[in-house]
């Protein structure tokens, strides 16, 4: 069985890049569409990383070894 750790780890960055965008977006009109678009791409690509890390983790069909001739 695999470990959580790196899942939690990289969770734990995302989430704190996302609370740097969130203190450090410049003030202005469009404030809260940098915010927000800044915030939306980080989970974005914390999910798409997930899902292939956990697709090879756990995969749904196990691999097989082909026969081999003698």
């Amino acid at each position: 069985m695999s470990s959580s750790l790196p899942t939690l780890l990289v969770l734990a960055v995302v989430l704190a890049a996302m609370f740097a965008s969130w203190i450090f977006t410049p003030k202005g009109g469009n404030q809260t569409l940098i915010r927000t678009a800044c915030m939306l791409t980080l989970s974005c690509c914390y999910l798409m990383w997930a899902v292939t890390y956990l697709a090879q983790v756990h995969p749904l069909e196990s691999p097989r070894r082909a026969p081999v001739a003698e």
